[in-house]
């Protein structure tokens, strides 16, 4: 049994060192199309004719790197990304107030790339989860009324496809799990929503 046990052991060993030796790794660079909402937990003290939450369009870019075991095509990847977010907030007398918010984004998913027959060197289709940490680079005021928040913490959801093993194609939704913005007078809190489209060139 313990010669089982060692057989065991030594095979579990040698097939860790063979996909490490294997495991391919990428860097890259990345930009897109990021289209963000406010969604408020507290609107009661606002004028009821605030209804104005349709997404904004802004850029995002920056670096990313990538983490592939070979064979069973599960990845691990991270950016660094400069994201600008645009959205609407109620002000005073019915006024709808601007906010533009520059975050250092850093995603990390965890990915899984589907192995299809005959065109998987051409064309790999992907779906991927994972957290996003934002890091607000801008003002915090706004309009002596609110107060953006200094860090962001979302989860991402998403799906892709890789073309030629070096082009990636994708779409994301970021679901905000923490408020962004707060006002102490109304308790008015808001949470990012916001869809992510992007194309990164692998190296």
């Amino acid at each position: 049994m313990k010669k089982i046990y060692k057989l065991f052991l030594v095979a579990v060993i040698l097939v860790a060192t063979s996909i490490s030796a294997n495991a391919q790794f990428h860097f890259g660079l990345k930009a897109g199309v990021a289209l963000n909402s406010l969604n408020f937990s507290n609107l009661q003290d606002v004028a009821n004719t605030f209804t104005n939450k349709e997404n904004r369009a802004a850029f995002t870019g920056g670096v990313m790197a990538e983490f592939e075991v070979p064979v069973i095509g599960l990845c691990f990847d991270a950016s660094v990304l400069y994201v600008r977010r645009i959205s609407d907030i109620p002000g005073q007398d019915n006024a709808v107030l601007k906010n533009n918010r520059d975050y250092i984004d850093i995603p990390v998913n965890l990915k899984y790339k589907i192995g299809l027959p005959i065109i998987s060197k051409f064309l790999r289709p992907y779906v991927l989860t994972g957290p996003d940490f934002g890091i607000l680079v801008s003002k915090k005021a706004i309009e002596n009324a609110y107060k953006n928040k200094a860090f962001d913490f979302a989860w991402n959801f998403g799906a892709g496809i890789e073309l030629l093993s070096h082009v990636q194609i994708q779409a994301s939704y970021g679901l905000g799990l923490s408020n962004v913005i707060g006002n102490s007078d109304s308790k008015i809190e808001g949470k990012n929503r916001y869809w992510t489209v992007t194309a990164a060139y692998l190296f």
